[in-house]
């Protein structure tokens, strides 16, 4: 993260007068990808600091001069809050409650499976409004009442943390709302097809390292006689691995176009790109570790590692299956 502080890929797609670079979405998701060929969590940490974007499509002057330049810099970190122990794919289930009094909110609710959590500054908390519907609030980590559960032991992804965020009557003043009272699931869900492009550039990261390294193995891997490269089975392995890289690389950067043209089609073709680019990543992973052999099994080799990263990427930002159901939606509704 050092690493990439000192490139600035933190302050990618923010505004220029917050000390970004303006980097549009075709930049952004090239750069997960790129990051993500070789190590899952890097990408995703760094991606993980463009969650405050929402802060420049919905927040005040003070909101955008206070919390971005440090989040640009690298200085200070943020992570969204929308999970909850109840609340997975149905976001709108979430219990976390935010009551209005006087001069500001008080905050209670915990948030579960929080990239970045107990190491972020900045958490961007989704909250209910009793009947009102749902706000979105800015709480840093200091704020009096906040606290984080014990680091959770995953399957992959480790080298990014991750921890349930507890808030118990935590205050925040009326400058911490993020836009207005109530609209919380509408911005959500701009700010979800943004991240939904830079998840399925992730996944497509993966996907194409494995069958990068599986590449290089199978040329130089000997048996009887020859490199295993040389074998049919092989060969049609690593052609249904190149297909998948490469229609998913196809579809991600279509959704892509939709959506710096905004178009409204955008938001059914990323999901199209997040269930194949994840997908794929599962799928190619499995076959790079088969066609590593026993050598795939250790950890020794990035196959076994890229393998269980690509796991999260079919479950998190909407699973899979939830994923097809609003791409079955859309597809009815447009009758086509």
């Amino acid at each position: 993260m050092q690493a990439c502080t000192k490139l600035g890929l933190p302050g990618l797609p923010y505004p220029e007068a917050f000390g970004g670079q303006d980097g549009d979405m075709l930049s952004q998701c090239i750069l997960v990808e790129e990051l993500a060929r070789v190590c899952a969590s890097t990408a995703l940490t760094v991606s993980s600091s463009w969650i405050l974007m929402a802060v420049v499509d919905h927040g005040t002057e003070a909101q955008q001069r206070d919390i971005l330049p440090g989040i640009v810099r690298g200085e200070q970190r943020c992570a969204w809050g929308l999970t909850e122990p109840a609340s997975g794919s149905d976001l709108m289930a979430a219990r976390t409650d935010a009551v209005a009094t006087g001069d500001g909110w008080t905050l209670n609710g915990t948030k579960r499976f929080i990239t970045n959590g107990g190491w972020a500054d900045w958490y961007l908390i989704f909250a209910r409004n009793g009947d009102s519907g749902h706000s979105l609030f800015l709480v840093h980590r200091d704020d009096p009442g906040v606290s984080f559960g014990a680091p959770e032991r995953k399957m992959g992804m480790n080298g990014s943390p991750t921890s349930d965020v507890i808030l118990d009557g935590v205050r925040v003043p009326n400058s911490r709302l993020l836009g207005q009272a109530g609209q919380g699931a509408k911005y959500i869900g701009q700010e979800l097809l943004r991240s939904r492009l830079h998840i399925a550039a992730h996944a497509l990261g993966i996907a194409a390292g494995a069958l990068h390294v599986t590449l290089g193995y199978t040329a130089q891997r000997e048996q009887f006689g020859q490199a295993i490269a040389k074998f049919q089975l092989v060969r049609a392995m690593v052609a249904d691995m190149t297909i998948k890289v490469e229609a998913a690389r196809a579809t991600l950067h279509r959704a892509i176009a939709l959506f710096t043209a905004g178009d409204p089609e955008a938001r059914m073709q990323a999901s199209v790109a997040k269930v194949l680019c994840s997908d794929a990543a599962m799928a190619v992973t499995t076959d790079a570790v088969q066609l590593h052999g026993g050598y795939g099994y250790l950890e020794d080799y990035a196959v076994e590692r890229m393998m269980r990263d690509a796991k999260a990427t079919q479950i998190w930002e909407g699973t899979n299956q939830i994923q097809r159901l609003l791409i079955a939606k859309e597809i009815y509704e447009r009758g086509c």
